[in-house]
C-alpha cells in the first residue's frame, strides 16, 4: 500500500484553500468523505466550507460548523482551485506585483491604496510577504493549472523573488525588509 493514502476505513478531511477536495480524493473508493474545510487565518472571522465529496451534501459542512462552538461564520462555496479566496485574492496579489514591476508605484504607494483606497488592513504585498512569496508563487500555479487559465500566471518579478530567496517575512526579505 502506498504510505500517502490511508486504508479505506480511515475518515479523512483537509483544511486547505487552493487545492480542490477531489485532488485530495482521488484515490480514495470511499464514498463519504466529509468536505475540506478552509479555515481563515485566526484573525479572520470567517471559514469556508465545500459540499460533501460524490455525495454532493451542500448543508453538511456549513450545517456542522454552525453547531461547532466557533468565532467564525462559515461561507459555502463549490469546489474549485483556489475557492474563494485565493481565487480573488491571489490575482489581486500577482496583479500588485505587476504593477510594482512594471513601475507604477513603488511598494509602499502599491499598498498604501489598497489600504487607505479599500479599507483593507494591509496591503498586497505586504499581505504576500506575510503569506510568503513562494507560497503565493505556488498558488498561483495550482490557479493556472487548475483552471487553465495563463492570466494566472505567477509575475515574473515574484518569481525572481523567490529564486533570490526573498520569501517575505520567514526570509527577513520580500517586498519589504524585515528584522
Amino acid at each position: 500500500m502506498n504510505a500517502r493514502i490511508p486504508p479505506a476505513s480511515t475518515r479523512t478531511a483537509a483544511n486547505v484553500t487552493t487545492v480542490t477536495a477531489p485532488v485530495g480524493a482521488s484515490s480514495r473508493k470511499e464514498p463519504n468523505i466529509p468536505a475540506a474545510l478552509a479555515a481563515a487565518p485566526a484573525i479572520q472571522p470567517i471559514t469556508s466550507a465545500t459540499p460533501m465529496w460524490e455525495e454532493n451534501k451542500l448543508p453538511t459542512s456549513a450545517g456542522t460548523m454552525r453547531k461547532q462552538k466557533t468565532s467564525k461564520t462559515p461561507a459555502v462555496a463549490n469546489d474549485f482551485p483556489g475557492f474563494v479566496s485565493n481565487r480573488i485574492l491571489m490575482p489581486f496579489i500577482n496583479e500588485a506585483v505587476h504593477a510594482l514591476a512594471e513601475g507604477i508605484a513603488d511598494a509602499e504607494g502599491i499598498d498604501t491604496v489598497a489600504r487607505l483606497g479599500f479599507g483593507h488592513p494591509l496591503g498586497p504585498l505586504a499581505l504576500a510577504d506575510l503569506i510568503g512569496l513562494d507560497t503565493c508563487v505556488a498558488i498561483m500555479e495550482v490557479l493556472q493549472e487548475g483552471l487553465g487559465d495563463p492570466k494566472y500566471a505567477p509575475c515574473p518579478l515574484l518569481r525572481e523573488h523567490v529564486r533570490a530567496g526573498r520569501l517575505g517575512r520567514k526570509s527577513g526579505r520580500g517586498f519589504y525588509a524585515y528584522g
